[in-house]
């Protein structure tokens, strides 16, 4: 969902584990050469959807890095598939009311320049959230955690997958290796 913290706890989440971060929008933006918003507004959401699943296809190919997508990309099945079947995939799942909390000055994200964001966070949630656990390998309850916890439950549970090796990564800064 939009203002869960996917951007921070990716770009934390790479450092910690030396790899490279992406993040698809800004990725987007860049090759649009204009700011998403704009491009949502002149060509639409079905444009930018479209846009959005080119990236998301290139860079769900590129192994050795950690991805944040925007909170939409799930929308499409190619997208979830790509997600899922190359990927391993953290839902930071946060409730309506809490995203809205975050984000009520927001004026950045398309979708939520309404005269009642929080109905439309609620309307996204209902969408989104089924999708989102479809595509999850892995959910984390994401509502009032810092990012340093929560990027410490996600190191903790790649590293009961068997996904990383404990001895190799560094605990966060400022938080403890099992966060509780």
């Amino acid at each position: 969902m939009p203002g869960c913290g996917k951007s921070t706890v990716g770009r934390h989440l790479a450092r910690q584990l030396g790899l490279r971060y992406a993040d698809s929008d800004t990725e987007i933006e860049r090759r649009l050469g204009m700011p998403i918003r704009e491009f949502f507004s002149a060509h639409g959401e079905e444009a930018f959807r479209d846009a959005e699943a080119t990236v998301i296809d290139e860079l769900t190919a590129t192994s050795g890095q950690v991805l944040a997508t925007g909170g939409g990309a799930i929308l499409r099945p190619a997208n979830r598939d790509a997600l899922h079947g190359r990927t391993q995939v953290f839902y930071l799942r946060s409730t309506p009311e809490d995203l809205h909390r975050r984000l009520r000055h927001d004026t950045q994200r398309p979708l939520l320049q309404v005269a009642d964001p929080l109905r439309r966070l609620r309307e996204l949630y209902r969408e989104r959230d089924p999708l989102y656990r479809r595509t999850a390998h892995f959910v984390i309850e994401a509502t009032r955690p810092s990012v340093n916890a929560l990027v410490g439950m996600v190191l903790m549970q790649l590293e009961l997958a068997g996904l990383v090796n404990p001895d190799q990564v560094p605990s966060p800064v400022g938080s403890a290796r099992a966060p509780g």
